[in-house]
This record gives structure tokens, sequence and C-alpha cells, in this order.
């Protein structure tokens, strides 16, 4: 069951009725969820289940579900995701408990929509490991996936990680959110070694979504008129033609000018 990844308000009703019919929530931290459930006016048990623990917790954990409603939810958006509820849920199947999806708030989700970065392809690659090495190595295996990249990492290291990315992967345009859906939520663009230079000596505070270009060789999807008409009237609800038409005629080898001309005549229709 999906939680809300900062803004309480983010939690749905069918989420909020579950946990209150639960005859008991497996969580990763007993304060973080009893906050949500306090905020939700909720009292129900319950138990801890989390990277560390082990195989006696989770066969608990599915013999209790096997006769009554157990709720499985992360900390903050949705459980599986860089998260241990996936060695529950497989062993739940295995045993023929019936295992249901509440879906709701994802932090890499919800970083995609602000990145202004090509949606139609994207990878989620979990966090970035500790040590530079690590992480190039990370880099060097992914730097020819023709999708949109989507990394989680920690502020104190996010300069040494656009550093390291930037190294191996170019100059990628590329997107720091942090504190999404809070009351200070940012999102930061620019090319990887822009954003490593930002961050080198002000490392930002909080959890990061960082998102990552396609490779810049990757061969653009071919539009007609039509569709650059209708591909710039979803931009221009957000941005100026300017932004609108560069955006577009990178992500789609197209002439910019031609494109600024259409995106201020649509303009102009308005």
């Amino acid at each position: 069951m999906a939680t809300p990844i900062g803004n309480l308000g983010d939690v749905t009703a069918r989420a909020k009725a579950i946990l209150a019919a639960a005859d008991l929530i497996a969580c990763e931290d007993k304060r973080v969820t009893g906050k949500l459930l306090r905020h939700l006016g909720i009292k129900r048990p319950l138990t801890s289940y989390h990277d560390h623990s082990d195989a006696r917790v989770r066969d608990d954990l599915i013999a209790r579900a096997g006769r009554e409603v157990v709720a499985l939810v992360s900390d903050a958006g949705t459980p599986m995701i860089s998260d241990p509820g996936f060695k529950l849920v497989r062993a739940a199947r295995a045993a023929g408990v019936s295992v249901v999806t509440v879906p709701g708030p994802s932090a890499a989700i919800a970083a995609l929509t602000l990145a202004g970065l090509p949606t139609d392809r994207f990878l989620f690659a979990g966090f970035l490991p500790n040590k530079s090495k690590a992480r190039r190595d990370v880099a060097s295996e992914l730097a020819g996936v023709r999708a949109t990249l989507i990394f989680y990492d920690t502020g104190p290291r996010i300069g040494a990680s656009l550093a390291d990315l930037a190294e191996v992967l170019g100059p990628r345009e590329a997107a720091v959110a942090r504190e999404l859906t809070k009351l200070h939520e940012e999102c930061v663009t620019g090319t990887l070694a822009e954003l490593a230079a930002r961050y080198a000596d002000a490392p930002p505070k909080g959890e990061i979504v960082l998102v990552v270009a396609p490779p810049l060789d990757a061969a653009p999807v071919a539009l007609d008129d039509a569709a650059i008409d209708a591909a710039l009237r979803a931009l221009l609800v957000e941005m100026p033609p300017s932004k609108a038409a560069r955006d577009l005629a990178r992500r789609h080898g197209l002439d910019r000018d031609r494109v600024y001309a259409r995106a201020v005549a649509i303009k102009d229709e308005r």
C-alpha cells in the first residue's frame, strides 16, 4: 500500500479505508507509520518489517495473512520500489495468499513528472552506490540504455554522484528533485556537469531523486506537422514558446526556428 512521500494529504481514500480495516500493519519504522495513523485518526497494531527482517518474520506475517488482513507499507511512497517488500509478496504468492495493490505516491514518478525530460521510456535504477567507482560502473552499465534514467540518492553525496555520472555519461540534461510534495519542493535542471558544480560545495538537504536524459545520440522520434502542433500545445500549458520550441526541437532533431514559429502561432491563437 502506497503512503504519502511528504504531504500527508496525498493519502488516498482507499488506503485510509484499508489501514482502518487491517488486523495488522507491517511497516519499516513504527514511528513514521504511527505519525500517519495519528493524522488519519486510526489505531491499529503495528509490526516491523524492513531490510533486516529475517525469514522467520516473513513466515509469521504470511501465516497471519492467511487468516487476517495484513497491510504492508513503506515509510514513504510505494512498497516494493527499492524496498524489501518484494520478498514478502513473492513468499505470499508462493503460499497461496491473496495479494492486492493499493497504488498511490511514488517519488520516482513524481520526479519524472517535474523533470521535463522524455517520459515515453524510463528506467528506475534505485539508489546510487556510496563509492565513486561503483557509481561509475553503474553509469557505464546504463550508458547505452535509450531511456530516461531515474536514481535515488542522498543530499550529502549528490554532488559527487553527479560528477561521476557526468564523467561517464557526458553532457546529458538532468534534474535534481527534492522535498517532493512538501512546502519547499524543488526541481533543479541543467547538464550533469552544471548540476555537479552547483552542488559540489552546497549539498542540498533531504532525499534526492535524480533524473537523467537518454543518450544524446539516441535516434529522435520523427514528428509530422500535426504531431508537432499537438506536442507544442501540451508544452505551452506550462512554458513559454521559446522554451517549448527548444525542448521539442532538441528532443526530436527538429529545426528550432521552425518549431518556434509554430509555437508563437499557436500561442497567438489562444
